[in-house]
């Protein structure tokens, strides 16, 4: 039986003329009439036929063209057509094919989260950006948070928390006045949201091998729901979260304005 090829790896990628590009865009009129464009001007392979996939939209469509390909080898390229874009290039026709051969490719790796629900079911998802825990009515979440097998807090009371990796440090996480991480950082960001007791506490830095476990402490009381970027699930009695080690996806930015500068201008606004 043959065996699938191994995704190629960034250094690999870059030897590679990204000639041949597949456009993906949201539903919205302004992503449209880029497509439209685009096509015209640079043709649409299909993905599959693809050296590299260019994303039209905002964070939201990359995060779904991540999880469509993740592990396929298949470099995306954002480009802002949206509200929303920082994950995403400044959009620009003219010179696509040169900004993408300069482009620094980034490898992330999404956490995979399995949520066990009050009647003992279990459910597995993805997540880019971030796990977040919210709770479900007025009363507010009783969270007991594990690390690597060791319980850490014995109880965190509050409205929810978030578990975010670098791509996802500048979302939700950083909402929730989270740390901002470095995209090529080996870490998670742990930061409750409107935490009461410990009131004091801010949350924590984790290495990226960590495995967190949040068990919901009297749940029928204190309903709690978890998602995995956009896909929810609802009165989960525990959810463990750790880093893939088997799946990837390949970001690319502009050398000129990459992730790090982005970064770092965002750490530095006032």
């Amino acid at each position: 039986m043959n065996q699938s090829a191994p995704p190629l790896q960034p250094d690999q990628i870059r030897a590679i003329p990204l000639n041949k590009l597949a456009f993906v865009a949201s539903d919205t009129e302004e992503a449209r009439a880029a497509l439209d464009s685009l096509s015209e001007r640079y043709g649409n392979y299909s993905v599959e036929d693809a050296d590299a996939i260019v994303a039209l939209g905002g964070d939201g469509l990359m995060l779904q063209t991540l999880h469509a390909h993740m592990s396929s080898g298949k470099p995306i390229y954002g480009m802002n057509r949206g509200s929303v874009g920082f994950l995403m290039n400044e959009y620009r026709e003219d010179g696509l094919e040169e900004r993408l051969a300069k482009a620094d490719i980034t490898t992330i790796r999404p956490l995979e989260m399995t949520a066990v629900g009050e009647d003992g079911t279990t459910q597995k998802a993805l997540a880019i950006n971030e796990v977040s825990l919210l709770r479900q009515t007025s009363q507010a979440a009783r969270l007991r948070i594990s690390v690597d097998g060791r319980v850490r807090l014995e109880e965190l009371v509050c409205d929810g928390c978030i578990i975010a990796t670098p791509a996802g440090s500048t979302a939700y996480n950083l909402s929730a006045h989270g740390p901002i991480l470095p995209i090529t950082a080996h870490l998670l960001a742990l930061t409750p949201i409107s935490a009461f007791r410990p009131r004091r506490w801010r949350g924590a830095l984790l290495p990226n091998s960590a495995k967190v476990d949040i068990e919901i402490v009297d749940p029928a009381k204190r309903p709690v729901s978890a998602s995995a970027d956009h896909r929810e699930f609802r009165n989960v009695t525990h959810v463990a979260i750790e880093e893939s080690t088997r799946l990837e996806g390949l970001i690319m930015f502009d050398s000129d304005h990459g992730w790090d500068e982005r970064i770092l201008t965002e750490m530095f606004r006032y």
